[in-house]
């Protein structure tokens, strides 16, 4: 059962940010301590083309499967017999299927790298035209933790980095308690949960340690966790029963599955105050980000968001791609891709905020729409 959420407070979203949460089931019941508002969904409407090919294929990101979801039963509702086929294994692997063309659309919470190989690779696959990435879900990446007797957290980017690259190991550290004032903090080992697999919420992870951990992390980031401590795990589901199954445990997930397993979620203080995990103190941060890509590909430049301090902002944020080719499609693949995309995001919209998710704002869907109109 979808639980209802109210869908006044964040009404200011539509009108100035890009917040959506990641990955989420049908019971998105609420978690202490978040905040679980949303935004009425864009009124932008488009018509759309049914038809071209009845079954499309796509694959990648797990942060967006709950979105997905919502995205295809309204494909399904819009343009009768067509449907969409998609398998949440990871943004990696969603990179991967799409440039060796085997799937029509990959999922992927970090743009196409050109740096190994993935944009010629695409380019290739596309059959000289460049991929577009499409940012269509976006959304809060909490810290999640379980730590008995502990019902409240603040974490520093900085101390957040040290405990993921082994710096602080214990609960009862002095840095942990220098932002925990007055609380009871247990001389208990730290037990850090990572994606085990290649994954863009990892790569946004570690870019947000890199660009706002104040020299504390001095790894690399990429869709490996470069770390060297803690347990893996597979995709986001694993990494939600692996963090509730212990006790001491800490990871980095997208918000609907800490709504979802009911877990506990730090506090983020980037300078400026604590702030809770959820769409209010993402909406507040995202306002910021930029494209950096040109034309149609709508990358965006997350890194001055991360390093941020506005106040009542959260801006551990990640945004999921559905990476697709500008040109270089058959003819029905052509059609089924450009109206799934268009009823994604405009029907699709509808759903999201009932399923615990921000609709996309009205300016940045319009940008979307003409980006999804020159695939051709």
């Amino acid at each position: 059962m979808i639980s209802k959420r109210p869908a006044t407070v964040l009404g200011f979203i539509a009108a100035g940010a890009l917040a959506l949460t990641a990955c989420g089931s049908d019971n998105n019941t609420a978690t202490p301590g978040a905040n679980n508002t949303a935004a009425p969904a864009p009124t932008a409407t488009t018509p759309v083309e049914c038809g071209g090919k009845k079954s499309l294929v796509a694959e990648g990101s797990s942060a967006q499967k709950g979105a997905i979801e919502a995205f295809v039963a309204a494909y399904g509702a819009k343009c009768s017999g067509q449907q969409l086929a998609y398998t949440p294994s990871g943004s990696g692997a969603g990179v991967k299927q799409f440039n060796a063309g085997i799937v029509d659309i990959g999922g992927s919470d970090s743009p196409l790298n050109k740096d190994k190989g993935e944009v010629e690779a695409a380019a290739k696959r596309c059959q000289g035209n460049p991929a577009w990435n499409l940012p269509l879900v976006f959304g809060p990446v909490g810290i999640a933790y379980k730590l008995d007797g502990v019902t409240s957290l603040t974490v520093t980017p900085e101390l957040t980095a040290k405990i993921f690259s082994g710096a602080v190991t214990k609960w009862n550290d002095p840095a942990v308690a220098a932002v925990n004032s007055g609380a009871t903090l247990p001389d208990k080992a730290i037990t850090v949960i990572y994606r085990g697999d290649e994954s863009g919420t990892t790569d946004n992870f570690q870019k947000y340690l890199k660009a706002a951990g104040k020299g504390a992390w001095t790894k690399d980031a990429g869709k490996k966790f470069n770390g060297g401590v803690g347990q893996g795990a597979q995709g986001s589901a694993g990494v939600a029963d692996a963090i509730g199954a212990g006790d001491g445990t800490i990871g980095y997930i997208e918000w609907s599955y800490v709504q979802d397993k009911k877990l506990s979620a730090a506090k983020l203080d980037s300078g400026s105050g604590a702030v809770e995990l959820g769409a209010e103190g993402a909406a507040a941060a995202i306002k910021s980000a930029k494209v950096k890509g040109e034309g149609n590909d709508l990358v965006l430049d997350l890194d001055s968001l991360y390093a941020s301090n506005t106040a009542g902002a959260y801006p551990l944020v990640l945004a999921t791609y559905e990476i697709v080719c500008s040109k270089g499609y058959d003819a029905d693949t052509t059609k089924a891709v450009k109206a799934f995309l268009n009823v994604a995001a405009t029907d699709g919209q509808g759903a999201l905020a009932e399923a615990g998710y921000v609709p996309l704002p009205n300016e940045f869907q319009a940008k979307l729409l003409g980006a999804i109109k020159a695939i051709a």
